[in-house]
């Protein structure tokens, strides 16, 4: 059953994420943590983290990260959980590449008519809106502390967070780097 579940889940992610894997970060948050429960949300932090490490897309990564986990949070064994994570993985792919085949001919054919320029500028507002929404749904007490609960690390995770994006978008440092930076950081000052 969970299996299914799974499938249809992430199926459904996969069909209405637009943006790529960082605007479904919060769709497939908001299934697997809050709609099924699957993951806390801590665990989909830790899922979000690991799949910004490895290599490939990010919300593919996350599909199977959150698929292995949902099925071994479930009580199976290793290979069930691994076959959550193809059930997971495949069903997210598996939308776009049907509509990729399908609109391929019919999108080259057309893509330079109002239309079809009309729905792409009305998706580019829909795309920021689900990263920022992304961003949002992290900056939470679990990754960031509280002042209430512990000042130091609700200091150092903020100033982390904001040095992270000042690297990255103003001084254009690689993205791998400020995440190695930040691990290095977090070690020492939080350790």
């Amino acid at each position: 059953m969970i299996f299914l579940k799974l499938f249809i889940t992430f199926f459904q992610i996969g069909l209405f994420g637009f943006g790529g894997g960082y605007g479904m970060l919060s769709l497939i948050q908001g299934e697997v943590v809050h709609n099924h429960g699957w993951l806390s949300t801590g665990e989909f932090t830790d899922i979000v983290a690991i799949s910004q490490m490895t290599p490939g897309p990010i919300g593919i990564n996350s599909a199977t990260y959150c698929g292995y986990s949902a099925v071994h949070n479930a009580g199976f064994g290793y290979g069930m959980s691994i076959l959550g994570s193809v059930t997971a993985t495949v069903a997210l792919i598996l939308p776009s590449l049907i509509l990729m085949i399908l609109i391929a001919k019919v999108l080259l054919k057309y893509m330079r008519t109002s239309i079809v320029q009309n729905v792409f500028s009305g998706l580019r507002p829909a795309v920021v809106g689900l990263l920022g929404a992304a961003t949002l749904l992290l900056l939470t007490q679990e990754n960031f502390s509280a002042p209430s609960v512990n000042m130091w690390q609700f200091c150092i995770s903020c100033f982390l967070f904001i040095a992270t994006m000042v690297g990255t978008w103003h001084f254009k440092i690689n993205p791998i780097r400020m995440i190695c930076y930040s691990g290095f950081a977090g070690l020492l000052l939080l350790y």
